[in-house]
């Protein structure tokens, strides 16, 4: 298996992913009984030596609910009946949970609204008002 490049500065060398092969649910005609071509990815955030203290933090933060106990990423593949196909599948389903986990989410900075947008929000309601309370009335006689 080649390097994992995830970011330009980040590649996660061979040795540190692990692949192994299962017999993938689903059609797959003659061979469905008999070829492993389901892969299952895994990576270690907690054990890599690749990955750099704030990484790790950062990711073993964003990315809990997808971890194991032990601190890996396991990733499941079974799209096609292909085991090489499944295997780039993998690899390209890591590289993006990775990357979307090393995004810093923006800090959110609390606005207020402006006047003038009172003023639109204020009229609209009273207009609405105004229009459900001419409902309510019949013919006068």
């Amino acid at each position: 298996m080649e390097p994992l490049p995830v970011t330009a500065r980040w590649v996660i060398p061979p040795h540190e992913l692990r692949a192994s092969f299962a017999r993938s649910g689903g059609p797959g005609g003659q061979n469905v009984n008999k070829v492993e071509s389901k892969v299952v990815l895994r990576f270690s955030l907690t054990e890599s030596a690749s990955v750099g203290e704030t990484r790790r933090e950062r990711l073993l933060a964003r990315l809990q609910h997808r971890l194991t106990r032990e601190g890996e990423l396991v990733i499941h593949a079974s799209r096609y009946r292909e085991r090489a196909r499944n295997l780039e599948e993998a690899r390209t389903r890591l590289r993006e949970l990775l990357r979307e986990g090393l995004v810093v989410p923006k800090q959110r900075r609390a606005t207020r609204p402006t006047a003038a947008s009172k003023r639109r929000r204020l009229e609209a309601k009273r207009r609405r008002s105004a229009r459900k309370r001419e409902r309510g009335r019949g013919p006068e006689d």
